[in-house]
């Protein structure tokens, strides 16, 4: 679990003029997608990590369905990425750093209890490697303020 951690880590690091977040999907026990915060490169709102992790993914597979497969991302996903890792059946989350502004899975709010609740079976695990992750991002906002 932590050396996934690390990668997407090592990803975040990689984001450039994006906040940093990095995410890889698992399968099976191997690296299947990954992907880091590309909004400011591609000038896209919905080039997320998690977000173009999940198209990567389900274009190995070649399925949207990501049944059996593991996320492990740096930040707790915002509602668009929560809502999206819940509709491409996503067994299970592993996060670093929680998101007090708009964490969906557990800090401002949970998606997997929206509405009648969704029949969302994913499993989420927060705080891995929370310290390292808290680090990237701060350092990152320390950057932009100098």
């Amino acid at each position: 679990m932590n050396n996934y951690m690390r990668q997407s880590i090592e990803l975040a690091e990689k984001s450039g003029a994006d906040v940093p977040v990095g995410a890889i999907i698992v399968k099976n026990g191997q690296v299947i997608a990954s992907a880091h915060n590309e909004k400011e490169q591609l000038n896209d709102p919905s080039a997320h990590a998690e977000i173009l992790a999940i198209r990567r993914a389900a274009s190995v597979l070649g399925n949207w369905r990501l049944d059996n497969c593991e996320l492990y991302v740096t930040l707790e996903p915002c509602p668009m990425c929560a809502w999206t890792i819940i509709q491409s059946r996503i067994k299970a989350v592993y996060f670093g750093s929680f998101d007090s502004q708009y964490g969906a899975l557990g800090s401002v709010l949970d998606l997997r209890k929206f509405g009648d609740g969704t029949n969302s079976k994913l499993k989420v695990f927060s705080g891995i490697l929370e310290k390292e992750c808290d680090n990237v991002i701060e350092n990152f906002w320390k950057q932009k303020r100098i």
